[in-house]
């Protein structure tokens, strides 16, 4: 099982460092932000993140607004705000914002660290939405959509295109992808995966863009 994976964005350097080597000694892995830009979007996009550790007081943007942006393109990952914010209507509108917990400063870094924990806990028992670059997948649902945008796809699709999202960045054979996804299927050959890939990217890339799905010739596929 990999560590869990904690985006901080704090716009004071020493503070940033306490928490991410107090994080990593923890065993969580850790990027960190002093401030927000676009590279900090990209990651979002990318990575896999289990939290998201948000100052508020951030130079251009309050945290607030960052993580309301967000949430409108798709991302819902739990977030902490850790804020010198710390008068009642502020806490409100930080829970009002989307926050999983609240911590003020200064704050006790034993109670931080119990807290992402239980933020942590009590979210992973509910993971029900996959993200891999412009494409969300809700299992509350079971749909694929690309910036908010449904994707219809048929059933055997929807089990192929999980399969791929789940396997991000790893090089599925063929014969893999036939056992995991057509299971009990008479139609067990190589060359339906072939067409079935071939309609799928047909449907989330119908431009041919945006190369989601990679054919390694001899190989497989590569989803990325």
């Amino acid at each position: 099982m990999h560590n869990k994976l904690v985006l901080i964005v704090e716009d004071e350097e020493d503070i940033l460092e306490l928490l991410e080597y107090t994080l990593q000694k923890e065993s969580y892995d850790t990027i960190g932000f002093l401030n927000v830009n676009e590279k900090l979007e990209k990651v979002l996009d990318e990575e896999s993140i289990d939290l998201i550790l948000m100052d508020r007081n951030l130079p251009g943007i309050d945290g607030t607004e960052f993580i309301n942006n967000i949430r409108k393109k798709g991302h819902n990952c739990p977030v902490i705000y850790l804020t010198a914010k710390d008068k009642d209507e502020d806490i409100l509108e930080g829970f009002e914002s989307h926050a999983d917990d609240y911590i003020t400063k200064p704050f006790n870094i034993k109670e931080l660290l119990a807290r992402i924990k239980a933020v942590i806990k009590r979210s992973s028992k509910d993971i029900n939405i996959l993200k891999v670059r412009d494409i969300t997948y809700k299992a509350s649902n079971k749909k694929f959509y690309i910036d908010s945008n449904e994707i219809e796809l048929t059933h055997l699709e929807h089990d192929l295109l999980l399969e791929f999202i789940k396997n991000k960045d790893i090089l599925m054979s063929r014969e893999h992808l036939l056992e995991a996804v057509w299971e009990d299927s008479y139609d067990k050959k190589l060359k339906t995966v072939n067409v079935a890939i071939k309609r799928l990217k047909a449907k989330i890339d119908p431009h041919n863009e945006k190369e989601y799905i990679k054919s390694i010739r001899g190989e497989g596929y590569l989803f990325c």
